[in-house]
């Protein structure tokens, strides 16, 4: 998703945004701190990190110092050749795996479940279950290796000539229909004007909503969660990523002072963010909301 420094400018850099991990019940609840920025291997290795203008899969697997194929196979959504800025991209720890045909050697992350997991590799939630006899379904640990056999299907015998054929390339879950209770969600702000409404500009590209407020408001938490970014993002300045029971997530970005700390749990309401001072004068949030990682019009869930 792109976003511009002024509704209806051209030069957008696209909103680094999303993360695909469904927050259910017996998720790994254990707070990591994510890094959302490209940068010296150390810290991207084992997370998450979005596309920049320019950047391959090869300048990632390069700054992380992880073998191509490994970081692909991690990706198994994503489309080499049609990288879009913003995309996130997992980066696979050294201690992770991912030989042909699997099993993977699987990192738990915050918000993982065996079910999300194996929903990511397109792989059989029972057989992940079954290849982790001595793991607790409801209580992973954040950092916790598990397997993950690929393929869906149930049986654990020797190697087929189903299993020996290419596998198809997985694609990312569709998050269903929004659970019942989430709408009359507050606005992220009590005083502001929509400067932009959600959807595609001119050219066709998707752009989020954009808020103008007066100095120093403050944006809330629109529903109760987990901050999972609460750092700097390259053109968005200070950014907050809050998770959501029910697969959903919601933006802040354009901040000028962070309120809260990655691995923070906030309830609706809560002030996560001193709103920035745009170029132009006026004070501007950028704010976003994600079903299963996929752009959703925030009208849908707000009042």
């Amino acid at each position: 998703m792109a976003e511009c420094p002024v509704a209806g400018k051209g030069r957008c850099p696209r909103l680094a945004l999303i993360l695909l991990l469904a927050l259910l019940t017996g998720c790994a609840g254990q707070p990591s701190t994510p890094n959302g920025s490209p940068g010296a291997a150390a810290g991207i290795s084992g997370s998450w990190v979005s596309i920049r203008r320019g950047d391959t899969l090869g300048d990632i697997a390069h700054r992380a110092n992880v073998p191509l194929i490994r970081l692909q196979r991690f990706n198994p959504g994503i489309e080499p050749r049609g990288l879009a800025v913003g995309q996130r991209v997992l980066v696979p720890s050294q201690q992770e795996r991912a030989p042909s045909g699997g099993p993977y050697r699987y990192q738990i992350r915050p918000g993982d479940t065996f079910t999300s997991v194996a929903r990511r590799f397109g792989a059989d939630p029972s057989r992940v279950v079954a290849a982790n006899p001595g793991v607790t379904a409801t209580d992973l640990k954040v950092g916790q290796l598990i397997k993950i056999p690929l393929g869906g299907s149930a049986s654990s015998g020797s190697s087929t000539a189903s299993s020996s054929s290419k596998p198809r390339p997985a694609r990312l879950p569709d998050p269903g229909t929004l659970p019942g209770d989430a709408k009359g969600w507050p606005w992220p702000l009590d005083d502001y004007d929509v400067a932009r409404r959600f959807g595609k500009d001119a050219h066709g590209t998707l752009q989020p909503m954009l808020l103008t407020t007066g100095k120093g408001a403050r944006a809330k938490a629109v529903a109760g969660g987990q901050v999972r970014f609460a750092d700097s993002m390259r053109q968005l300045g200070q950014v907050v990523i809050v998770h959501h029971p029910d697969n959903l997530q919601s933006v802040y970005a354009r901040c000028a002072r962070l309120l809260v700390d990655s691995g923070q749990r906030v309830e609706r309401g809560t002030p996560l963010c001193v709103v920035g001072t745009a170029s132009n004068g006026r004070h501007e949030l950028l704010f976003d909301m994600r079903h299963g990682g996929k752009p959703m019009d925030p009208q849908t869930v707000l009042r």
